[in-house]
């Protein structure tokens, strides 16, 4: 079983920054992935970036330039650098697992592990 536990989130006025944290805990197998999703009032989940487990990283076109998904050596915290945030970036920020046979080839696809979220508010 994996777990995964955000933190960071916060409100912050347009322009500003916000670093995400998540803590995963659990056996992944050695392809896998981890991942970062938001999802505002009435819209869909949406993939932001992802990290697979030989560090290649993707961003939604919409974060490109603003944010960075990053790990640490150990594998076991990934990070959500926001800056330049926006009034549309408000969601609930999701930390996601796919455990096994991930790439970031394959996009925001086959995750089945999900942390609870964390909330991110940016006020024009």
């Amino acid at each position: 079983q994996v777990q995964l536990v955000e933190s960071g989130g916060g409100s912050v006025q347009a322009g500003g920054s916000l670093r995400l944290s998540c803590v995963v805990s659990g056996y992944m197998y050695s392809s896998h992935c981890l991942g970062w999703f938001r999802q505002a009032p009435g819209k869909e989940r949406e993939g932001v970036a992802a990290v697979d487990s030989d560090s290649r990283a993707i961003h939604a076109d919409s974060v490109k330039g603003r944010f960075t998904i990053s790990q640490d050596n150990n594998k076991n915290i990934i990070y959500l650098q926001m800056n330049s945030l926006k009034p549309e970036d408000t969601a609930m920020y999701y930390c996601a697992a796919a455990v096994r046979f991930c790439t970031v080839q394959g996009g925001f696809n086959g995750y089945n592990y999900w942390g609870r979220g964390t909330q991110v508010t940016v006020s024009s």
